[in-house]
């Protein structure tokens, strides 16, 4: 039995004064709303309906389960009919987990403006560097930097790519030297970004050829930005997103080194529960990221 079908089934009867009225109402047989009602009756153990050829009531156990089906359906109707406006249009608090780093140095300046574009939406953004877990901390979508992305029942766009580049201060490097390989950085005081799924060791290719190189350093950090600050102070040199530095590196504050070598890359995703059902706020935020960020990659 359907519960809910037997449900709206019974109402109908009750308020169209028949089984043959309900079965025109609802485009059933009337063989189907007879089954119906006597697995209603089945179910809840007590008979809610007297009939005969001629005539229909109800009993008083039917009186009052009518009661309160009738106000149950009504509720669920309503609910349904709430849920509207949030498929038409963004409203309702939007719950966003992104990267603090990124964030702040790509989005935060431009979420004014589309918070301003869709008045009857509010923003919940929670700036924290660890991978949380959007469906059981309640999040509508999150923005996540990886690599490597893990399989999962989320769907992932990606957004863009994060190209990365080693550097460090000249004061740094006129005191220990400048590497020649990626080998040499067995040597060096390495800043370890410990939220990478690379923090322990560093990959380059070049013309075909990869090289691994296991780092190891007094610094391990949870921020990039706390990464570039180091930089800044000529504690070492390290992997970090270009974006970050590129300042310092066109004021000569920081300096690349091994550009021959490509460094692994970050790629940007998007991820959020599911696309059925897709509701106007995650929609449109979506909308938002990829005019932010450029057009999605592959």
């Amino acid at each position: 039995m359907d519960h809910l079908t037997a449900l709206r089934v019974f109402r109908q009867v009750v308020e169209r004064g028949g089984f043959a009225a309900a079965s025109r109402q609802l485009g059933l047989s009337p063989a189907a709303v007879s089954k119906n009602i006597a697995e209603l009756e089945a179910h809840v153990a007590a008979r809610l309906l007297n009939r005969t050829t001629r005539r229909m009531s109800l009993t008083e156990a039917g009186t009052r389960y009518y009661e309160q089906v009738a106000r149950i359906l009504d509720e669920l109707r309503e609910a349904e009919q709430s849920l509207g406006p949030l498929q038409s249009a963004p409203t309702g608090t939007l719950r966003v987990s992104a990267p603090m780093s990124f964030t702040l140095t790509r989005l935060s300046a431009a979420i004014p403006a589309f918070l301003a574009r869709h008045p009857d939406l509010s923003l919940d953004l929670n700036l924290e560097d660890r991978r949380v877990d959007i469906v059981k901390e309640g999040y509508d979508l999150a923005i996540r930097g990886t690599d490597r992305l893990e399989d999962s029942s989320l769907v992932a766009r990606r957004l863009m790519t994060l190209e990365h580049v080693l550097c460090a201060a000249p004061a740094y490097l006129a005191r220990h030297g400048e590497p020649a390989s990626p080998a040499d950085l067995r040597g060096h005081e390495c800043v370890q970004f410990t939220l990478s799924g690379h923090a322990d060791e560093w990959t380059f290719q070049r013309a075909g050829q990869t090289q691994r190189v296991p780092v190891r350093g007094r610094y391990k950090v949870g921020s990039s930005l706390a990464v570039r600050d180091a930089l800044r102070a000529g504690f070492g040199l390290s992997l970090v997103p270009r974006v970050y530095v590129q300042d310092d590196l066109a004021s000569g504050a920081l300096r690349a080194v091994l550009d021959d070598w490509r460094p692994v890359q970050t790629d940007i995703y998007v991820v959020y529960p599911s696309r059925r059902h897709m509701v106007a706020k995650v929609r449109a935020f979506i909308d938002f990221l990829v005019e932010e960020l450029g057009p999605p990659g592959p």
